[in-house]
């Protein structure tokens, strides 16, 4: 199984809990950072949901931890 077949069958949609625990950030900090630009844009799911893609947010932290090094 290639790379990318693999990573695209782990793409999925984190609701904001799992956001919260794989960056350390808590809502107002993830909102105050998209808001600026800085973080991922949630998907509108619902009415009252919104989540965020996988991929993204695990490209956003692998940048952050690229940025530190």
């Amino acid at each position: 199984m290639s790379t990318e077949h693999t990573a695209a069958a782990d793409r999925r949609i984190l609701r904001r809990a799992e956001v919260e625990a794989k960056t350390g950030f808590k809502r107002a900090h993830i909102y105050n950072l998209m808001k600026e630009g800085k973080f991922p844009k949630a998907l509108r799911l619902g009415i009252r949901a919104v989540g965020w893609d996988s991929a993204e947010i695990d490209s956003w932290i692998t940048e952050r931890i690229k940025e530190r090094a």
